[in-house]
């Protein structure tokens, strides 16, 4: 098996509790080293003492992508980090070697994404605005439902902060890369910790870091969402409103939308509210998902994600009470069964379609981690509200009036006008408010005169 252990200020820390980490076929994969509460305290104790805040140089971080990119690190070349992270967490292929480029896409535009976020420094020759780290330390307690959020600790590294990492339950290995990455590239030790642990001990770094970041599902974010020094990413919820007749490259782009990176991201939407006929517009996209080829994730070509047989059960139980109140457009194109048994210990779950007889059923907004859309029914009657939260709101549709009411709406983070992908991204544009103000503070500096 892989041993994985904490990582403190470039020092492996050797840890007594450990934990085996099974892939999505029950083999044993990964012996990994849990951090218990004390080691979590010590580690962020020897970064406080360290932390100057001070931005490493920006070299680091053009090297640190390519080296994620392309280099063997740790023992682990590109291919095997695919290999070894499809089997944790039954992520398509396609999608983790994606995740490579995208990765170091996103940490070499952090200088664009710093300079597009933050407005003009200089107000006039003699006053201007410096920003600094709002603190020293920053905690990230990631998910491993993908690998790009890993991007967004990175970040506060790129800003001065001194940043603890705990990794997800089914992907050390996406950290483990980006820390070997950022160390090979000059980074200074004491900047960084990889400490997998207890969800136990990611709630105590999360309150004694300065600012900290949690993705996870709703159990785990909501007790979070009022603590102004954590960022919270829970469900996107992402939606689209079809406002406009109906046409094969409309249901392409909404398929795309649901099914791009396997349905794994927070961004891949889950809900249709359209003033078309619900019942077509569910077949016509049901039709679109299923001819996605059933591939194991290993495959070259596979596109959906492959879950353990604990996980298929789960999703076997919710499906089963998601179609008892909902029609199922999707099943039927199957069989009698959306979930394939690969034979190897392992399930893929097929895209699910299911239709809605009314804008405000309580399904929708429901997030599986697959292809997964719930459609109903909407009229301009119903305004807005089928339509939030949302984190990326497909706005497909001539109503100014529903256009206007959303950008006003402050649980709608992001609209798309029109067939746009909806994590479409430039830098400096925001993906759930403005994260550069988030992690720094800005401060007035006033000179004399000429």
């Amino acid at each position: 098996m892989i041993v994985i252990d904490p990582f403190v200020a470039g020092e492996r820390q050797t840890s007594a509790d450990r934990s085996v980490l099974r892939d999505v076929h029950g083999e044993p994969l990964a012996d990994i080293g849990l951090a218990p509460r004390l080691a979590a305290q010590s580690a962020l104790n020897r970064l406080r003492r360290a932390a100057d805040g001070l931005p490493p140089r920006a070299e680091v971080f053009r090297t640190a992508a390519q080296l994620f990119a392309t280099a063997e690190l740790d023992g682990e070349s590109p291919e095997e980090y695919v290999r070894h992270t499809v089997r944790a967490t039954g992520l398509a292929s396609t999608t983790i070697r994606r995740g490579l480029t995208d990765m170091a896409t996103e940490i070499e535009e952090l200088p664009a994404t710093a300079a597009a976020e933050l407005p003009a420094a200089r107000l006039r020759p003699t006053h201007r605005v410096h920003r600094a780290p709002s603190g020293r330390t920053f905690t990230a307690v990631m998910a491993s439902n993908h690998p790009l959020p890993h991007a967004t600790w990175v970040q506060p590294l790129y800003h001065g902060y001194s940043v603890v990492v705990r990794p997800g339950s089914r992907d050390p290995f996406t950290p483990r890369r980006l820390v070997a990455a950022l160390l090979a590239a000059g980074l200074p030790p004491e900047k960084l910790a990889f400490l997998p642990s207890p969800h136990a001990v990611g709630s105590f770094l999360l309150n004694a870091a300065d600012r900290g970041i949690i993705y996870g599902n709703e159990q785990a974010v909501s007790a979070w969402d009022d603590r102004a020094r954590v960022a919270t990413r829970g469900p996107g919820r992402s939606r689209a409103l079809v406002d406009v007749p109906l046409t094969d490259a409309l249901l392409d782009h909404l398929a795309t939308s649901a099914a791009f990176d396997g349905g794994t991201r927070c961004t891949n939407l889950s809900a249709i509210l359209t003033s078309n006929d619900v019942q077509e517009t569910a077949a016509g996209l049901a039709e679109r998902l299923a001819r996605i080829p059933v591939l194991p994730a290993a495959d070259p070509e596979s596109v959906l994600l492959v879950v353990g047989r604990e996980r298929a059960e789960a999703l076997r139980r919710q499906m089963a009470k998601l179609t008892a109140e909902l029609t199922d457009h999707s099943t039927p194109l199957y069989g009698d069964d959306f979930l394939v048994d690969l034979g190897d210990g392992s399930f893929l779950p097929r895209p699910m379609v299911l239709a809605a007889d009314r804008a405000d059923h309580p399904a929708i907004g429901t997030e599986l981690g697959f292809p997964f859309v719930v459609l109903a029914p909407w009229s301009p009657a119903d305004g807005i509200a089928p339509l939030r939260p949302s984190l990326v709101l497909n706005l497909l549709t001539d109503n100014a009036a529903v256009t206007g009411q959303a950008l006003l709406d402050p649980s709608v983070r992001k609209i798309t006008d029109g067939a746009v992908l909806p994590w479409e991204l430039v830098p400096g544009m925001p993906h759930d408010g403005n994260y550069t103000e988030f992690l720094l503070d800005a401060k007035g500096v006033v000179t004399p005169a000429g």
